[in-house]
């Protein structure tokens, strides 16, 4: 009798013995796996931010390359022209920090991405390039400068060419003298411009002025616009009569090619009915009848232009969706995108080699918003189920322990 109660003595301190060995044991695993799945969650939660915010621009890019042009595949060095447009940096009024923070820094990345992939020679931004300028004090002008530049910074041999748009400095009856001398001082630009680079010239056009009614900023633009356009047909007269010499004696020069126009409204048009592809309007904007001289320009004013300057090609942003518009049955104009989120699902830009005499152009898509918001959520739940198993299994685990721990000898 006392050698079996000596036994359950002993079997009870070794069963003791054991559920606390056991006990420091799991609690000792437990406190590893603790610290490896908070570990691995950190890291999941990282990665996926990484991934959305940082590497994902790379895949969407890496997909675009420069279009070969059609017929001058000789050409010995021509122009790569990156075109986007209405990047609208919201201002101090209506901009919410948040709002602010995230569509500027997608198209930081996307800007910055794109430059290291693609490595254009000049980039153009078609006007719209700030949301509230119309409206900016001194103050908040230079702060939404200052952050334009941080955004879209450049290596030094890349040139970066900026248009005029009606948020830049206000539609026609909201334009100023100031507002537009402060614009033009800092993106050393004018209202009419031809630049030329590698013997294709770009013929630069502040479209908000195009009114038609003679105000003094309207009528200034307009006579430069024509006097640039007697220089350009001047220049590309190779066989010139008497009088046409003397008409063109002491104009600028100019290499002789057919120019290419960019301004932030588009030519007249009466809808985008016609429009088609993956970033043009939604089917019901496509139907909605555009106001002339304010959704595009008036049917006066692109037949003006179209006759002083004969481009071989034209674009424009303003309509934030893309088009493509056969003026006169031979001149393409193009409607860039808006290369903001906030404006758009799926923003894009415009690639284009080009020579004097010939392009190619092609189209690069970012990625989508959806596509990313999409991404966010689904490794949001993912993470969630991984982290509510792994409480599961080891609310198992304490259960085996306590069982060993209420074990009792016979």
């Amino acid at each position: 009798m006392q050698n079996c109660q000596c036994g359950s003595f002993l079997w009870g301190q070794f069963e003791n013995i054991l559920s606390h060995f056991f006990k420091l044991s799991m609690f000792g695993l437990i406190g590893k796996c603790r610290w490896s799945f908070t570990l691995s969650m950190v890291l999941s939660v990282t990665s996926v931010f990484l991934f959305c915010e940082y590497l994902i621009y790379y895949p969407a890019i890496l997909q675009c390359s420069w279009p070969k042009m059609r017929n001058d595949k000789t050409a010995p060095s021509p122009l790569r022209a990156l075109f986007l447009s209405d990047t609208h940096l919201l201002g101090a009024i209506k901009g919410h920090w948040f709002d602010k923070l995230r569509r500027e820094w997608q198209m930081e990345r996307a800007f910055q991405t794109a430059l290291w992939v693609l490595k254009p020679d000049i980039i153009f931004i078609l006007g719209d390039i700030f949301d509230e300028g119309k409206w900016s004090s001194t103050k908040d002008w230079e702060d939404d400068v200052r952050r334009f530049r941080q955004i879209f910074r450049h290596r030094s041999e890349t040139e970066l060419v900026v248009i005029v748009g009606n948020h830049d400095v206000g539609f026609h009856h909201e334009m100023t003298w100031h507002k537009l001398e402060r614009f033009e001082k800092v993106f050393n630009v004018t209202s009419a411009k031809i630049l030329s680079r590698r013997g294709v010239n770009f013929v630069l056009v502040n479209s908000v002025a195009l009114h038609g009614d003679h105000c003094p900023i309207c009528r200034s633009v307009e006579n430069e616009l024509h006097r640039l356009s007697v220089a350009l047909n001047c220049s590309s007269q190779e066989h010139q009569s008497e009088s046409m010499k003397r008409r063109c004696q002491g104009t600028q020069t100019f290499p002789a090619t057919p120019p290419i126009i960019l301004q932030h409204y588009p030519l007249y048009r009466e809808s985008d009915a016609e429009c088609t592809g993956l970033d043009a309007a939604t089917l019901e904007e496509r139907h909605q009848l555009f106001q002339e001289r304010y959704d595009v320009l008036s049917q006066e004013a692109s037949q003006r232009l179209l006759w002083w300057f004969q481009p071989r090609l034209i674009l424009s942003g303003h309509t934030h969706s893309a088009c493509e518009v056969l003026h006169d049955n031979k001149v393409l104009e193009i409607s860039v995108p808006s290369f903001n989120w906030r404006n758009r699902n799926n923003p894009s830009f415009i690639l284009g080699t080009i020579s004097p005499s010939d392009y190619g152009l092609s189209k690069c898509f970012l990625p989508e918003e959806s596509s990313v918001i999409a991404i966010y959520c689904g490794s949001a739940m993912a993470l969630l189920l991984l982290a509510l198993g792994h409480f599961h299994l080891f609310r198992g685990t304490f259960n085996i322990s306590s069982l060993i721990g209420k074990h009792k000898p016979f």
